[in-house]
């Protein structure tokens, strides 16, 4: 499909950035679980610069050292130790750099080249702009640890991810568009229209459930009752959950009552699936829905599993990273089936 694609070389642009940003959602998350993201508390030329003698380190050491994570928590942190977070934060602000750069390269290379129509350079805009809003929100939410509190805002954290989740979905649809644009099993009329409205919702509730995920990981809650199927030994442990009068705070922002929200609308999204899933049997599809669906089932058994043992485990960074991935995928996937499912101007089976 991409070999003899007339714009195989914009599509290999966007899939290109595609993994990047998975990439970078995966060193964010390694990063979040070592608690490496407020090891640089700048970002300017110090902040893009690795340290290259020992009076480099000694200096972003320093810096460091002022910031209230090391006073109020990491006082007596080593400069060795200090090494060990430095290089994970290092790491995701340079991966997130180079997708900014992948993308504004292959811009001004395809405008050279005057290979982008008008539609196309809209999309390339609003990819350059979504890519640029997600460097701004990331300093945004470390900004909020650089303060009295040395723990990072879980809303900001939340936002910073879903603009990443953002920028790929745009960066994976336009690409879909092309790959096929051709393609005669995504032509033939079938019936996976009718799939479309449940799988819209379904993909809601999957993107609330990556923004509690946000949520648990930013107030460590992962930690709270690693219990299941019970949370302490209760279906509703009301006591650890209502610590406040607010009952929006108690489910946005206390740890008890964010867990139970994350692993009990787990099972939401496991009901839409089934529900796709059972009714696509009894609907015409299109071998690429099929094989859409299909993965859809894969990745939210491994999902729930990976969920289940990362809770039990207590949040291992190994876990809390597969769980995270397994998450990207499955946001992935259902765009892939969302393309498939969506109404098009070919004759369909009513």
């Amino acid at each position: 499909m991409i070999k003899n694609n007339p714009h195989k070389q914009f599509i290999y642009w966007l899939l290109t950035g595609c993994f990047l940003i998975y990439v970078m959602v995966v060193v964010g998350c390694i990063t979040r679980l070592t608690h490496s993201g407020l090891s640089i508390t700048d970002w300017s030329v110090m902040g893009t610069m690795p340290p290259l003698s020992t009076e480099s380190w000694n200096e972003h050491f320093s810096k460091y050292q002022e910031s209230p994570e090391f006073r109020i928590i990491n006082s007596t942190m080593t400069l060795d130790e200090f090494k060990n977070i430095f290089w994970w934060e290092w790491s995701h602000r340079m991966i997130g750099r180079m997708i900014g750069l992948i993308f504004f390269a292959g811009f001004l290379y395809f405008l050279a080249r005057k290979k982008l129509t008008k539609p196309l350079l809209i999309k390339c805009i609003i990819l350059l702009c979504v890519g640029a809003l997600q460097g701004a929100v990331g300093w945004w939410m470390v900004a909020s640890g650089l303060v009295k509190d040395p723990h990072v805002s879980h809303f900001r954290l939340a936002t910073h991810l879903m603009t990443a989740f953002t920028a790929f979905a745009f960066s994976f649809w336009f690409a879909l568009e092309h790959i096929f644009e051709n393609d005669l099993h995504y032509k033939t009329p079938n019936e996976g229209h009718k799939l479309y409205k449940v799988s819209v919702v379904a993909f809601c509730a999957v993107i609330f459930q990556v923004i509690y995920g946000a949520f648990v990981a930013g107030l460590k809650a992962g930690t709270y009752c690693p219990t299941w199927p019970k949370m302490c030994d209760e279906w509703y442990p009301g006591e650890i959950i209502h610590k406040t009068d607010s009952f929006i705070q108690n489910f946005t922002a206390e740890g008890a009552g964010v867990q139970f929200v994350h692993r009990t609308f787990a099972w939401v999204v496991v009901i839409f699936i089934v529900y796709i899933w059972v009714r696509s049997n009894k609907l015409k599809i299109s071998t690429w829905q099929h094989k859409g669906i299909t993965w859809l089932v894969y990745l939210t058994t491994t999902q729930i599993m990976l969920g289940i043992f990362t809770l039990l485990y207590k949040v291992p960074v190994i876990l809390g990273v597969l769980h995270q991935s397994v998450a990207f995928f499955l946001f992935a996937v259902f765009l892939y089936v969302l393309f498939h499912f969506r109404v098009k101007r070919t004759a369909q089976t009513n």
